[in-house]
């Protein structure tokens, strides 16, 4: 299970008995906000946030206005989907900007929460944008933690700071040195963590903030640790005062509750979230889409970032120009199966379609089978995949026996792609326009 699934099913079946009504009485909606309670309590969000969260939400929902209404189901969702956006920090919260180069971030948190991980992560991320940033190695207590920011630096193709085990203070300020000749205008600072929080290491983390002032201090905390997590950061905010956090582990965690949680308990943004293994597995953190997300509304924006930062435009527009020519292509599929792959975890951007939760299960977007696919493709001939009436009997057993699959895989794979370019035929003579401006009013 994805982020937040388990949670976006048990809301999605509360309110889907509200909606079967007409009319709600004040009983009805305090019913469901019990059930929302419970769920958000074994989503593992904090106590008195989940009691504050269903006291907000029982008042809005009890007006004249709501009971009132022609579709009160409708409007409750809209409350609760506000309501969490306001839980979770209203707008996504970018990164402050030194007034003058080089923007410090320094990174804390404790050990095994993927501090070091991140570091590199954010670094790709900069870098993505127009950025120079430096990470530097000041956590000099850990095995190896010199060394897998150095080869985070690398992945991420950023410069990288480090003077061994020496006082981590000095290393800070010597790398900020370094940064000014160099012209980085973003020094990302890797602290040490501990496997708990103890008042040696947040001496040190109060000692290196006071040397280099950093514009940014960011908490990274582990979404699979639950409540441990909110527990740690507000700890980490008391004695540092930080000024966002980031949450790792959010693709895996069927929970979610600290993402839920931490906001409200340190007064302090989420910023950015992590969502992979891939140095590009970052997202900015969107309030407003992830409840939507939660509530099975989709998040087609995201999709669209995504896409954006994917899919190579120059190859797409090449299909299209073939889709145009209706001379579309096993070349065309291919180059479509590898953009999606670079868009990351298949079910992941199904989740992000608005009504794709409740009509698509794991197996619909298997990652296996697409890899699959691609391995077909890939033992066809160059004319097969120009030309693919060519493809016969005799030349589906040899692509076959050339990709590792069956036969049967490989009719699949042709089936989908006469289904796929004939979609592509009724885009290009605009039947399915009319088909969309038929059923959404276009």
């Amino acid at each position: 299970m994805s982020l937040f699934e388990a949670l976006g099913d048990r809301l999605n079946h509360i309110f889907s008995k509200l909606t079967k009504h007409g009319k709600l009485t004040e009983l009805e909606i305090k019913q469901a906000m019990r059930e929302v309670r419970i769920a958000l309590l074994e989503a593992d969000v904090n106590f008195l946030v989940a009691k504050d969260f269903i006291n907000k939400v029982s008042e809005k929902a009890v007006g004249e206005e709501i009971l009132n209404s022609l579709t009160p189901g409708q409007q409750v969702i809209k409350i609760v989907r506000d309501e969490l956006v306001s839980l979770m920090g209203e707008t996504n919260a970018k990164l402050e900007v030194a007034d003058a180069p080089p923007t410090v971030i320094m990174m804390c948190g404790l050990q095994g929460a993927g501090k070091t991980t991140m570091s590199g992560k954010l670094g790709h991320m900069l870098k993505k944008q127009g950025k120079k940033p430096m990470l530097v190695a000041c956590d000099v207590y850990r095995p190896a933690a010199i060394n897998q920011l150095k080869i985070g630096a690398a992945n991420a193709g950023v410069d990288f700071f480090e003077k061994g085990t020496g006082n981590p203070v000095k290393i800070a300020e010597a790398a900020i040195e370094q940064a000014k000749r160099m012209g980085n205008d973003t020094v990302i600072i890797d602290t040490a963590g501990r496997l708990q929080i103890n008042d040696e290491l947040m001496k040190e983390l109060e000692n290196i903030k006071k040397a280099v002032k950093p514009t940014e201090i960011l908490l990274t905390i582990d979404a699979m640790t639950g409540q441990e997590s909110v527990n740690v950061a507000k700890e980490f905010n008391d004695r540092l005062e930080i000024t966002g956090v980031l949450v790792t582990k959010l693709d895996g965690d069927t929970r979610g509750g600290v993402a839920l949680s931490v906001k409200a308990v340190t007064g302090k943004p989420i910023k950015f979230c992590g969502v992979g293994e891939k140095i590009g597995d970052i997202e900015p953190f969107h309030p407003d889409r992830m409840a939507s997300r939660i509530l099975g509304m989709g998040d087609v924006l995201t999709l669209i970032d995504k896409a954006q930062a994917s899919v190579d435009e120059a190859e797409m527009r090449k299909v299209e120009e073939n889709i145009r020519k209706n001379t579309f292509s096993f070349e065309d599929f291919l180059i479509q199966f590898e953009q999606i792959s670079k868009m990351g975890n298949l079910a992941d951007l199904v989740s992000m379609i608005p009504g794709a939760g409740s009509k698509f299960k794991i197996g619909d977007v298997d990652e296996a089978k697409l890899k699959k696919y691609k391995a077909i493709i890939q033992s066809m001939t160059k004319k097969e995949r120009l030309n693919p009436d060519l493809i016969k009997a005799s030349n589906r057993k040899r692509i076959a026996a050339g990709s590792a699959t069956t036969i049967q895989d490989v009719n699949s794979l042709i089936k989908q792609f006469e289904q796929t370019k004939q979609m592509m035929k009724n885009m290009n003579n605009g039947k399915l326009q009319k088909l969309l401006g038929r059923k959404f009013n276009f």
